[in-house]
């Protein structure tokens, strides 16, 4: 029984950080339809990081425990800093391989509110590695 008090650790820690975080700060388009959860679904999650919506319910619940790869996506799609990762890491019972990393980019609030004043045209701002950090509402009608 003790064996999944670190797994169900890690099932609450990766269930805080995913309500913390909402369809827009990862590029997903938000939807009029009320939501169930605060911040994301797991399916958003899931799909994200591309693995099955079952497996990152098992890693919630407790009931399986992710490598280190899977642990390095969650991290990266849940905008996870160093401290956040290495804690993540840490719950899971793995150690990291991965050097400090520079710092999570993010949207000026003044750049954010250009692309919404953007009605005409459809724009998207991506970060150094080709990630979606923000877009305006006819590049999510566009793309989406």
């Amino acid at each position: 029984m003790t064996a999944n008090v670190p797994l169900n650790e890690l099932g609450e820690f990766l269930k805080q950080r995913r309500s913390e975080l909402s369809p827009r700060t990862v590029g997903l388009p938000e939807t009029d339809r009320p939501r169930r959860v605060e911040g994301l679904r797991r399916e958003e999650v899931a799909q994200l990081a591309s693995i099955s919506t079952d497996y990152y319910t098992r890693l919630e619940q407790g009931r399986m425990q992710a490598s280190a790869p899977v642990l390095d996506i969650l991290a990266r799609v849940l905008h996870l800093d160093d401290d956040e990762r290495g804690y993540l890491f840490q719950l899971a019972g793995k150690t990291s391989t991965r050097t400090r990393r520079r710092g999570r980019q993010k949207v000026q609030p003044q750049l954010q509110r250009v692309l919404d004043d953007l009605t005409a045209t459809p724009a998207i701002v991506q970060g150094r590695r080709g990630d979606i950090l923000a877009w305006n509402a006819l590049a999510a009608a566009l793309v989406t």
